[in-house]
């Protein structure tokens, strides 16, 4: 399992929201691009990267920084998501660097845009699936469906995606532990790998999730975790150790 640092980008810096809640954001940095060396530094060989502006106004704003990270870290894996509404955008982040795209709202709104995505450019798309109670959420998490999660995740599992992110939106950004069980039963639902996200607290919910990973034959592959580590609850050499010494045990 990867431990995989969120950099979260409004208006150019570094930030991270409580539910999704642009009324609650707390600021970490100014420079993403020296956030991203730092992660980097302690051991981060992937990314995941959100363009909160891009995801609101529903096409990329934050470009130019994600471009500028991709070219100081080439062998760095990046992912990202927000504002992601269009073949022509998955084509020009691919150029500048980007591995991997998270297809969410479009996903919701149109399913079929998925299949047509990964047939494009196999290899490189991923879905977020971000969930309150079950329904998924879209358009920066302002409007929540009646779209049941693991309908929509059954159907781009064979759609040649490269995995899921589950994200547990009464959780994310409140530090107050993943929604472990909603995840394992998604991971055990699906063929696809399963990113784990929102509400990582400490290293005890990395080793609940390792524990539980166990059971569903390596399943969920990843978890992502912005806010303990910019708290300081997290430290990331330390989780990153700790999902090295369960691969070799």
């Amino acid at each position: 399992m990867e431990i995989i640092p969120a950099i979260d980008l409004k208006d150019g810096k570094v930030v991270n929201l409580k539910q999704g809640r642009f009324s609650e954001s707390t600021q970490y940095s100014d420079d993403p691009v020296q956030m991203a060396a730092q992660w980097v530094s302690q051991g981060a060989t992937r990314l995941h990267l959100v363009d909160l502006d891009g995801a609101v106004q529903g096409h990329p704003v934050n470009k130019q920084v994600v471009a500028e990270i991709a070219r100081n870290h080439p062998d760095l894996i990046l992912q990202l998501g927000g504002g992601i509404r269009s073949a022509e955008i998955i084509g020009e982040y691919l150029s500048a660097g980007v591995d991997y795209l998270v297809l969410g709202t479009k996903a919701v709104d149109e399913p079929e845009f998925v299949g047509e995505m990964c047939q494009q450019y196999p290899g490189h798309i991923l879905v977020g699936l971000d969930a309150l109670n079950g329904k998924l959420a879209k358009n920066a998490w302002r409007e929540i469906t009646d779209i049941e999660t693991k309908s929509l995740a059954l159907i781009f599992q064979g759609d040649g995606i490269e995995g899921i992110i589950y994200t547990d939106i009464g959780k994310d950004g409140m530090m107050q532990g993943l929604n472990i069980t909603a995840t394992q039963d998604l991971a055990n639902s699906v063929s696809v790998p399963v990113i784990a996200s929102g509400g990582v607290t400490n290293i005890q919910d990395i080793h609940l999730l390792l524990a539980g990973n166990s059971a569903i034959d390596g399943g969920i592959t990843g978890v992502i975790t912005g806010r303990a580590l910019y708290e300081g609850t997290l430290d990331l050499s330390e989780a990153i150790a700790a999902c090295s010494a369960a691969k070799s045990s």
